[in-house]
């Protein structure tokens, strides 16, 4: 790996520490150096949206971006942390969404979120996000690190080494978990409902 990776990762973790110091000045430096890669992830995450649905990219970092400046107590560790986090809030985000979609289709009840009515994914996928997203939460129950693989890689849309990166485990770790997490998931989903 080349010396300007490092650097701008050292950057990055450097004007983390500032933030969680309460510079605002870092904040405003950092902004550039992680909005290419959060853009990234974001596409990344929503790369298994229908072709037809009308999130985008830049709505979803923008979103994130939106809760991160209001997280005023993070100490962060490093880069690592911050786009673990940011592939945790992506998720939060998705899925509210989806649940205020379901909410909307059947009449009400939902809560406001930040984003554009029109930003809200199909129906179909809104479905799929919750169940997703509850399937998740009983796998979080029983083995925190899988959850926290398949949360990564699907809807931060971090590879095998940065997911590995952030867990501080193996490449072979993460690739085992993510295997055993999809299948678990993929019980439980048909289980709870059996269309999927």
């Amino acid at each position: 790996m080349s010396s300007g990776p490092l650097t701008r990762s050292a950057c990055v973790t450097t004007l983390l520490l500032a933030w969680g110091e309460g510079d605002e000045g870092a904040l405003e430096q950092l902004v550039p150096l992680v909005h290419r890669e959060l853009r990234r992830l974001a596409q990344r995450a929503m790369a298994g949206e229908r072709a037809d649905h009308t999130l985008q990219p830049t709505a979803l970092v923008n979103e994130v971006y939106l809760r991160l400046v209001d997280m005023k107590t993070v100490r962060w560790n490093d880069r690592a942390h911050f786009f673990a986090l940011s592939a945790r809030l992506m998720r939060r985000i998705l899925v509210d969404l989806a649940r205020s979609k379901q909410g909307q289709k059947r009449g009400g009840g939902a809560h406001t979120v930040c984003l554009n009515e029109e930003a809200i994914p199909s129906p179909e996928k809104s479905e799929d996000v919750v169940a997703l997203d509850e399937a998740l939460q009983r796998l979080a129950a029983i083995d925190p690190r899988r959850s926290q693989v398949v949360e990564l890689r699907f809807f931060g849309g971090l590879g095998v080494e940065e997911t590995a990166e952030v867990l501080n485990v193996s490449r072979h770790t993460v690739m085992r978990d993510w295997t055993l997490a999809r299948t678990w998931l993929l019980r439980e989903l048909r289980r709870t409902n059996p269309s999927h």
